[in-house]
């Protein structure tokens, strides 16, 4: 740190070690989920874009607009062409508009119908969030950025809180929209029951975090025994019965963090995100570190520059242990849209064959090639018929004498004398493929200057 103008700067060298602290080792397969992950992110909020709009059609013009937001670059008639299974361009007026094609409104209505069956699910995630949660509400619009994760509906406050009114409510205060909060009216213990403490009764064995860290890493594994020895505190505690700084409310940290990934659909939540709820669930102020120290448990990544943390036990190699309905459908999406891609990269690759053709370049190629391998069935019974070059200990001899001439070669007579002998040896190479090939070979203005010497 150093003084400029009063002021205190912290040097490039104090940024760069307080952001080394994001480093983790990579882990190919859980870098290669997320990875599959991200197109199947930006296509469905895509999907949801359109699906609010009237008719559900949408410009491109107006998608484009959006793709500030979906952080995506270039433009959007380009991105929705990639996915002809997904969607369906169409132009009008002058007027690009897109819509979902016949199969993605097969999978939007599967969708509808699994989220009605998933409906009691739902509730009991959205009861166990606010039961871990101070005072046990919840702000609306922080709820709506990880609603998604949990399997919520985009319309949760219409389609579920009215069923359950005598397990929640909603609350507005100040009477402003920003101010809107979601509250249990009604703790129920059997749902006070965490993933952790349900893996340990159904294995009959103590309460203990599983981890996943290799065996060479002694170091590290000595620190997570050390942790795992102090007892389980579960997630659905009072935290404000405990001490800052003690290893219960490290303990307690851990086991929200366990049990808030165990909740969502792909077990894994942006850090970013996690913040926002730093006093609602009483996280430190340096989560980072916190999810560093147990690399057995989280795994941390910066993939496409969002820092997120996933659960690794919830994942079996890059795919995840247990997948909920919900994500089922939306993995039929993602195969949809990867048939889609797929597609489309056939129909550029036959556009650009075609454009190559009509430029003539494919002609050139197969002109090119030795006559020789264009024989037909019929030619190939009479090659042993020809002479000249085609016989091996002709050809030998030719290149044996260009050998020699390229050797001896040293003044500019001694390079005429050479040339000679070349166009020699060309002409009778070409004495030979003429009678069996014909002239019209060489008719056209192309192969004339090929063989013209």
């Amino acid at each position: 740190m150093k003084i400029q103008n009063g002021k205190m700067v912290i040097t490039f060298y104090m940024q760069t070690r307080r952001f080394s602290l994001w480093s983790m080792k990579k882990d190919p397969d859980l870098e290669a989920a997320l990875t599959r992950n991200r197109r199947w992110v930006v296509n469905n909020q895509i999907k949801n874009i359109i699906l609010r709009c009237p008719d559900q059609v949408a410009s491109v013009s107006f998608l484009q607009k959006k793709f500030k937001s979906l952080d995506l670059q270039g433009k959007a008639l380009n991105w929705l062409k990639k996915y002809p299974c997904c969607f369906e361009t169409y132009l009008e007026k002058d007027e690009y508009y897109c819509r979902l094609t016949k199969q993605m409104m097969f999978l939007v209505e599967e969708e509808e119908n699994v989220k009605d069956m998933q409906e009691p699910v739902v509730v009991e995630r959205l009861a166990k969030l606010l039961m871990m949660v101070a005072n046990h509400r919840l702000n609306v619009s922080k709820l709506n950025e990880v609603g998604r994760s949990l399997g919520l509906p985009d319309d949760y406050l219409i389609r579920i809180i009215p069923k359950y009114l005598d397990m929640f409510r909603v609350i507005n205060y100040s009477g402003r929209k920003s101010s809107m909060e979601i509250e249990l009216i009604k703790w129920d213990q059997d749902l006070a029951v965490s993933a952790i403490e349900k893996i340990a009764q159904k294995k009959g064995s103590n309460l203990s975090f599983p981890s996943s860290l290799p065996s060479t890493w002694v170091k590290s594994w000595e620190k997570f025994r050390e942790f795992d020895s102090f007892p389980y505190i579960s997630p659905y505690t009072d935290p404000g019965r405990l001490v800052d700084g003690s290893w219960e409310l490290e303990k307690r940290t851990i086991s929200l963090l366990h049990e808030f990934l165990s909740l969502t659909l792909w077990k894994k939540a942006s850090i970013m995100k996690l913040g926002h709820f730093r006093r609602e669930f009483g996280l430190p102020d340096k989560l980072n570190v916190v999810l560093l120290k147990h690399p057995g448990i989280f795994y941390v990544t910066n993939k496409y520059q969002i820092y997120t943390v996933l659960l690794r036990e919830g994942y079996k190699g890059s795919e995840l242990v247990d997948k909920d309905p919900l994500v089922v459908v939306k993995d039929k999406f993602g195969e949809l849209m990867q048939e889609g891609l797929h597609e489309y990269n056939r129909r550029h690759h036959m556009l650009n064959l075609e454009k190559r053709r009509k430029k003539g370049m494919i002609a050139m190629k197969e002109a090119k090639k030795d006559p020789i391998h264009e024989l037909s069935d019929d030619e190939d019974s009479q090659e042993a018929d020809l002479g000249g070059i085609f016989d091996p200990e002709e050809r030998k001899r030719f290149y044996k004498i260009i050998d020699i001439y390229s050797a001896i070669c040293r003044s500019p007579m001694q390079m005429i004398s050479y040339l000679t002998v070349v166009a020699s040896a060309i002409r009778q190479f070409r004495q030979c493929v003429e009678p069996r090939y014909g002239k019209s070979r060489s008719s056209s203005p192309s192969m004339r200057s090929k063989w013209s010497w």
